[in-house]
């Protein structure tokens, strides 16, 4: 689903932009797809000289070949609605997720394929079932934050955001509880980038997905001999549409639900506690009226961007913003830019957890792809908050945030952090 590193030293590839400065190089020289600036967090400025100068912008040369990135809200929003023109076959990554080898999932399909399979495991988040998976939510999120210590450092993404995503995770697959922490590490490794900290090699990557299909091909047999159940392998089992997948597609459609229940949530759990100490006005505006949680959780979601991009390859020749895109070209939708759109989002740069119209934000995407588990997401978001102001007056982020090498998945490693008590 990523970028590949063409170097196993991340930060000294001929292609990274870390440390240089977008206005003093030709436009024709800035390219996004590097994961340095993202995990740099040096990002920004590339995007805002794009919008404002280069909207639709054309790399010729980089580490993952040319392609075209579209940077303003109103154009993503042209590219993610018409899928006729703009297939999201055959990957949704700026390059295909295992070089040479094939791995199709229902978020890399057009429809009718796309919208057949999508279907089937639709009713897991369905607002019936979110009602139900509220309660089991709420008492795991009390148990993680009852657990944790005050007055101590320690680290927010392996305590909190990692824990919590993947005993949700554990729930929506019915996965052996004991046996979560695989889920995580699957996840990482079907984003990860060889040679940027996680893995050494392509060969060691696959292996890990290998097993991961090892694992639920496993579960898949013995809940396809079973009656159907609300988990997401037994509506895979027997769904009219899943059942008869091949085995790579299965693969395929595991990792898009692993990587979309996993990384995204818990990214923005690990941004959101950032954002607020970034803006410490908006965290007093929190504590003193709790009932904006709700509307801070689509803010925090906007400002973190938990997936920077979509990719989309032209079916056929087509204008965009005046720019000439040929059939075959891939086409980069910046979501992370297009959220920081002033055209569109007024104060875009910074974090406004009473903006009005918050939850018009591109980090769901639009469109038939729009994601899945968006309102369980929100959910979950908006439950940690909840429980935490009942809990702490704040969390105080006490050292640098690790972020993540990859310019797919916007995220932390690791967040350290104070935990801060209510006054008795």
């Amino acid at each position: 689903m990523d970028e590949v590193s063409d170097t196993a030293r991340p930060g000294k590839s001929r292609w990274s932009m870390v440390g240089k400065d977008p206005y003093a190089m030709p436009l024709a020289r800035i390219d996004l797809s590097h994961p340095g600036i993202w995990q740099a967090n040096e990002y920004l400025p590339f995007l805002k000289r794009l919008r404002e100068e280069d909207p639709v912008h054309y790399c010729a040369e980089s580490a993952v070949g040319p392609y075209w990135s579209v940077m303003k809200y109103r154009d993503i929003m042209a590219v993610d609605t018409s899928p006729e023109l703009y297939s999201s076959e055959p990957s949704i990554g700026i390059v295909d997720a295992f070089a040479d080898i094939e791995v199709p999932s229902f978020i890399a399909m057009d429809p009718p394929k796309h919208d057949e399979q999508r279907k089937i495991v639709q009713p897991v988040v369905a607002p019936a079932n979110l009602k139900l998976l509220e309660g089991i939510i709420r008492q795991r999120v009390c148990t993680i934050l009852d657990s944790l210590p005050l007055e101590e450092e320690f680290d927010w993404v392996k305590r909190v955001s990692i824990e919590l995503t993947t005993q949700m995770l554990a729930t929506l697959f019915d996965f052996p509880f004991d046996d979560r922490y695989k889920l995580t590490y699957w996840s990482d490794m079907a984003t990860a980038i060889p040679g940027g900290g996680l893995v050494d090699s392509q060969q060691e990557r696959w292996q890990a997905i290998q097993e991961c299909q090892a694992y639920f091909t496993k579960l898949w047999n013995e809940r396809a001999v079973k009656a159907p159940a609300p988990d997401l392998i037994s509506m895979l089992a027997h769904g009219e549409a899943t059942r008869n997948m091949p085995p790579l597609e299965f693969l395929g459609n595991l990792l898009l639900l692993i990587v979309g229940g996993n990384d995204t949530t818990r990214n923005s759990i690990s941004g959101g506690v950032l954002a607020l100490n970034e803006h410490p006005t908006e965290y007093e505006k929190l504590r003193a009226d709790p009932t904006l949680i709700p509307n801070m959780v689509s803010e925090i979601i906007r400002w973190q961007t938990p997936l920077a991009y979509m990719r989309r390859t032209a079916t056929q020749d087509t204008v965009l913003h005046d720019k000439q895109i040929k059939a075959g070209d891939k086409v980069i939708m910046w979501y992370a830019s297009g959220n920081r759109d002033e055209e569109v989002i007024e104060r875009a740069d910074e974090l406004w957890i009473d903006r009005p119209n918050a939850r018009q934000h591109l980090s769901f995407g639009f469109g038939i792809h729009r994601c899945m588990g968006n309102r369980l997401a929100e959910m979950q978001l908006r439950v940690l908050w909840e429980e935490i102001q009942h809990r702490f007056h704040r969390i105080e982020v006490v050292g640098p945030p690790q972020r993540i090498y990859s310019s797919f998945i916007k995220g932390y490693s690791k967040l350290p952090v104070v935990l801060h008590p209510l006054a008795s």
